[in-house]
């Protein structure tokens, strides 16, 4: 019954994703990078420096402008870095690399638009903050349907996705390297969640500052070390990335002249789930920001892209591929693992695990309050506390569930949300624009 149930939602989501949302998501990217003048290039410097600004204290919002940016990074850069990718290279082979950084430039262009208007149509009352793609679709584009579509769907999604696709990675890894129950790790996730976002957003932002640093820091060390140990793959895996992302021959499991089609598959949808940029949940975040300048926000998005699908995605993709292990049987976060153990015996799948415990973790309390947005904008503030005990009590059910299953499930729920919120960026690209060329 679970094997005929994860088949069904697994051929639904490749429906969904080839090619609409592949097109979709290439498009909108493609036309705001033009219309934006290519920001995520000209003023890339200056998103470096802007990740460090300060807030501006006479500025309506919840978090400094690090700490929703922090936030943003926390909740984006989770499993699906580790796992997600690990799980895009096994199945769509190596050419699914050359997809994600394909789409990871144009993704830039569409964040910076989603924190620039998730900044502009905020509504803020003292401290409390409400954002997200709902009310600039509401305030912006007038739609009040569109923007009640976009928050059912996504709240849907907050609540049946990431409580089972992040500790459903951590579980996996911990059983790998630590022969640790699933079960007891999903209630120790669980209620290490809980303990944070109980406290709302201000908590979650103080979490996420001290934690989303120090992930991206201890796994760029780890994957130098291990990339550095296969050094003489270097070049052969590079060419191989860029030979299969345009293979016409036989994938695993497809008809022959079909394999480029599995790499794009494949490498936009761990793409997408790796930097969220499409998704909308940028606009949560970096609306909860005291800043007064929604360009500044929206440079701090082009970072978070950059970090994610330049850096995090490429180290999890460049481990496997130059160490081998991609062909070894073994996926998600257990794959990874191995593959930092070829060059740190044990200690590697040590670091691999507190990676992706630290990972699933600051994704887990940050998609928390997105969720906890979506529901609010639906039905009210009344039921904020149900939501957070009901997020809770899922996660230990996600840390057992298939991970095939889990994974079809957030391709297809995250990448519905996605056409009510590309039709916003792209009515509202005139609002963007002009907050690009703000300096």
């Amino acid at each position: 019954m679970l094997e005929s149930l994860g088949s069904l939602i697994q051929r639904v989501a490749d429906v969904v994703f080839m090619p609409w949302i592949v097109l979709v998501l290439l498009g909108t990217g493609a036309f705001l990078t033009i219309r934006l003048r290519f920001v995520q290039i000209v003023r890339l410097p200056e998103a470096m420096r802007t990740m460090v600004a300060s807030q501006q204290e006479d500025a309506g919002g919840a978090l400094t402008p690090f700490q929703a940016f922090a936030t943003a990074l926390a909740a984006s850069i989770g499993t699906g870095n580790i796992a997600g990718v690990a799980t895009a290279i096994v199945s769509g082979g190596p050419g699914a690399l050359f997809w994600i950084w394909c789409y990871g430039f144009f993704a830039t262009a569409i964040k910076f638009s989603e924190a620039v208007l998730g900044v502009t149509f905020r509504v803020v009352r003292g401290d409390t903050v409400s954002s997200g793609p709902m009310y600039y679709l509401r305030q912006g584009l007038k739609s009040p349907v569109l923007a009640g579509t976009y928050a059912l769907v996504a709240a849907v999604a907050a609540l049946t996705t990431t409580p089972f696709t992040q500790p459903n990675s951590v579980a996996v890894v911990l059983a790998s390297e630590f022969a640790i129950p699933t079960w007891v790790s999903g209630i120790a996730i669980a209620v290490l969640t809980w303990l944070v976002i109980i406290g709302g957003v201000k908590s979650v932002g103080r979490a996420a500052e001290k934690l989303a640093p120090l992930k991206v820091g201890l796994y760029l060390i780890g994957g130098v070390v291990v990339i550095g140990y296969h050094i003489q793959h270097v070049p052969e895996t590079l060419a191989l990335v860029f030979r299969e992302a345009f293979s016409l021959r036989a994938a695993s499991g497809t008809a022959a002249g079909l394999g480029v089609l599995v790499a794009i598959r494949y490498g936009m949808a761990r793409g997408v789930y790796a930097n969220e940029a499409g998704y909308g949940t940028a606009a949560v975040a970096y609306g909860t920001a005291r800043s007064r300048r929604p360009e500044q926000q929206g440079l701090n998005a082009v970072m978070e892209v950059f970090i994610i699908s330049f850096v995090t995605s490429t180290i999890s993709a460049m481990t496997i591929l130059v160490s081998g292990v991609w062909q070894s049987g073994l996926t998600s976060t257990a794959v990874v693992a191995q593959a930092f153990n070829t060059a740190i015996p044990t200690v590697g799948g040590w670091i691999v695990a507190f990676c992706a415990f630290l990972f699933g973790y600051t994704t887990l309390i940050g998609w928390a309050y997105y969720g906890e947005q979506f529901f609010e904008y639906l039905l009210g503030t009344r039921v904020t506390t149900a939501y957070r005990w009901t997020y809770c009590l899922l996660i230990p059910f996600g840390a057992m569930a298939r991970v095939d299953v889990v994974w079809a499930w957030g391709d297809l729920m995250n990448g519905l949300q996605v056409f009510p919120n590309v039709i916003g960026l792209l009515g509202l690209s005139g609002v963007v624009a002009m907050a690009a060329r703000r300096r």
